[in-house]
């Protein structure tokens, strides 16, 4: 079968195209024929070699942490996290563990399926688990462009809270269109001149430079909750009460089949912004890395 594999460490052109055996599920396992996975920025760092120490792999690695696709031998349409650094989904066929495997929403196509389960369950743990988000409070979504970004507008939206997006021009129509009731303009307007009160709750989607973001808790309000996907070093308020909360995404089945409930019922959104071949993925991390990319991007065998 055809897979991207990792040999060694390094910019984009590191991911090639490679023939390599079917892989022969092991006990609870079953083998998925893979319909679509997707880029996330986690892919990029592992990919690259910059968190070795967090998240250790073997080469040669196949990335892809998201998966759509039919189970052989049944049929069954299903999508699954694979789990960081498991990956895998960038390949014709995956052995998955069968406790991973969730029915996948009907009401898209399979492989659009694909940009649900990392970055809907980084949005769903970050507001709620972590964030404790309720109907009535004012959250911060920075970085509302991307695919976390994107659902964590609409989750927020359909849990009765005032969504405050940043976004670039480029995406500023998408994000509107998924409920955001103020959306700021992070190239011309800074974010304190932006916002009338503190929120609530902030969410960071955005990786930089950690200082400059850890002085994002002065639009916190007293006491409130700074989340952040990113794993990066940031620095509390501790005169205000405002702790930053580093979220690592984990599997969850049961909140997946949530979201995919949400998906047929029409209450969240798939923002699919482009749909490209397993040979384009290295051009996809380029363009990741590079913040070329607007939503998700859906990569098919």
């Amino acid at each position: 079968m055809r897979a991207v594999q990792v040999t060694r460490y390094g910019t984009p052109d590191v991911l090639r195209v490679a023939d390599v055996e079917r892989p022969v599920p092991g006990p609870g396992e079953v083998l998925v024929r893979v319909a679509g996975t997707t880029f996330n920025a986690v892919d990029a760092a592992i990919r690259s070699g910059v968190m070795t120490e967090l998240i250790p792999v073997e080469l040669p690695y196949t990335p892809g942490l998201d998966l759509a696709g039919t189970v052989e031998g049944t049929g069954e349409r299903v999508v699954a996290f694979l789990g960081v650094p498991v990956g895998g989904g960038a390949a014709e066929f995956a052995a998955v563990p069968r406790d991973r495997l969730v029915p996948a929403p009907r009401s898209v196509p399979l492989a659009d399926a694909a940009v649900l389960p990392v970055a809907g369950l980084t949005a769903l743990q970050g507001l709620f688990d972590h964030g404790d988000l309720r109907a009535g409070q004012r959250v911060l979504v920075n970085g509302a462009g991307g695919g976390v970004g994107g659902f964590a507008v609409q989750l927020a939206k359909r849990a009765g809270a005032h969504v405050i997006a940043t976004a670039s021009p480029r995406s500023r129509a998408a994000v509107e269109a998924r409920g955001a009731d103020e959306v700021v303009d992070y190239t011309t307007t800074p974010l304190a001149e932006a916002l009338t009160e503190p929120v609530d709750l902030l969410f960071n989607n955005v990786s930089g430079n950690p200082a400059e973001l850890s002085r994002l808790t002065d639009l916190v309000r007293d006491g409130g909750t700074a989340v952040s996907a990113p794993p990066l070093p940031l620095t509390d308020d501790e005169d205000r009460g405002v702790h930053w909360k580093v979220l690592y995404v984990r599997d969850d089945p049961a909140q997946l089949a949530g979201l995919v409930a949400a998906v047929d019922a029409g209450e969240l959104v798939l923002d699919v912004s482009d749909r490209r071949p397993l040979a384009d993925l290295a051009a996809v991390h380029a363009d990741g890395e590079a913040g070329r990319l607007r939503g998700r991007v859906v990569v098919t065998p």
